[in-house]
């Protein structure tokens, strides 16, 4: 008897552990429970130019509610946007809606029928925006889970607003997020300051319309980047500001003492860029042709000349460019320094005296292929300047 209560006790306790595993298991909602799902494309959808974001509000297969959030460009090829956020009426199979777009202010209305097909949702209709209209015929449409669709988002700006370094991000590029009703404002307060904003930048993304934020990139002298961040911080609408990634590739830098190289808090400009041609008219087999520093960037240009061996009876000259950055290896005081260098990038030219040559150069843009070789010039300068060298595969200078 007793033997046969331990049995029982132990089927119960084996179909307990069960149930509770298929419990945890389940991912399915309950029967009769709201499930959201997402469509982040509808193929085909103003030439494949829209980016859609069709939420639907289900029960079981039937759709109880759905918003369309539709950001596109303001003409074809434009790369200003708009964007318009429809609550949607659903009818069996129609979804009907009417808004108006949130910047240029125009009447919107959506009529589209949807239709399961397998896995996947057809959808047919018409959107119609101001005077334009858009047919849309569109098949094989998948859909996503709320975790999904989260797993999707983007939430990093890139920005760092105190690195402990200048490993991870770049000593003379600077980002600020904005408010979009502030970013006008704030850019029309970098005029006349020396400094660049990225041009592509500019321009409002899809994802910048939603976040109501915008990511503003600009190349300042390193020198000046930690003041140009914190007069950014107290400016109305900035979410953030700091470091970004820019022009240095630690593969291409150096680091080295910084006693030799400055004169009292500021760089001896000239004495760096003498010591830099030097060894570069010996690497490259070129004589130094300028060099000049860039105010508003903080950037060395560097150019050299040379005989072209592409063709020698003709008295060819190559051109060679490199740019270099000098900057503290990172913010605040240090008694370290780093420096980075271009590739190379060479054109040839015909400037000996009488008629020329007129030269094009032919070579694909398309075609991928091994940067010009600078000869180990990193190499020649680290030496020059008793630096240390980046180690990539244990992320630490060597």
């Amino acid at each position: 008897m007793r033997a046969l209560l331990l049995c029982l006790v132990g089927l119960m306790t084996a179909s307990s552990d069960l149930a509770f595993a298929d419990m945890k298991l389940s991912t399915k909602p309950a029967a009769g429970a709201n499930e959201v799902r997402y469509f982040t494309s509808i193929d085909g959808l103003m030439d494949g130019n829209a980016d859609v974001i069709l939420k639907e509000t289900r029960q079981g297969k039937t759709v109880t509610s759905a918003t369309l959030d539709l950001c596109y460009p303001v003409e074809k090829g434009s790369d200003r946007k708009d964007r318009f956020v429809a609550n949607l009426a659903v009818n069996g199979q129609t979804l009907t809606g009417a808004t108006q777009s949130l910047g240029d202010k125009l009447p919107v209305t959506v009529n589209l029928t949807r239709r399961p097909t397998g896995d996947t949702f057809e959808f047919k209709g018409k959107i119609s925006i101001g005077q334009a209209v858009t047919e849309v015929t569109s098949s094989d449409n998948s859909d996503l889970s709320e975790r999904e669709f989260q797993d999707n988002q983007s939430t990093d700006d890139g920005i760092t607003a105190a690195p402990k370094d200048f490993t991870e991000v770049s000593p003379e590029s600077v980002a600020v997020r904005v408010k979009l009703d502030a970013a006008a404002d704030f850019l029309r307060g970098l005029k006349g300051q020396d400094l660049e904003v990225s041009l592509s930048g500019l321009a409002v993304t899809c994802d910048a319309l939603r976040a109501g934020e915008q990511t503003i990139n600009i190349t300042v002298d390193p020198d000046r980047a930690a003041a140009l961040i914190a007069k950014a911080k107290s400016a109305p609408g900035v979410v953030s500001a700091g470091w970004t990634t820019g022009i240095v590739e630690m593969d291409r830098t150096i680091r080295f003492v910084a006693t030799d190289w400055r004169d009292g808090e500021k760089l001896n400009k000239d004495k760096l860029a003498t010591a830099i041609a030097n060894v570069l008219t010996k690497t490259l087999a070129a004589k130094s042709s300028s060099s000049a520093w860039d105010a508003s960037t903080g950037k060395l240009k560097l150019t050299f000349k040379r005989p072209s061996q592409i063709y020698p009876a003709l008295d060819l000259t190559d051109t060679i460019e490199v740019n270099a950055l000098v900057a503290s290896d990172k913010p605040g005081a240090s008694d370290r320094l780093m420096l980075w260098i271009s590739t190379p990038i060479i054109s040839t030219t015909d400037e000996g005296a009488g008629p020329k040559l007129n030269l094009a150069d032919d070579s694909s843009s398309d075609e991928e292929g091994d940067p010009k070789d600078d000869n180990g010039s990193v190499d020649a300068l680290a030496k020059e300047f008793r630096a240390q060298r980046w180690d990539s595969d244990k992320s630490a200078w060597k």
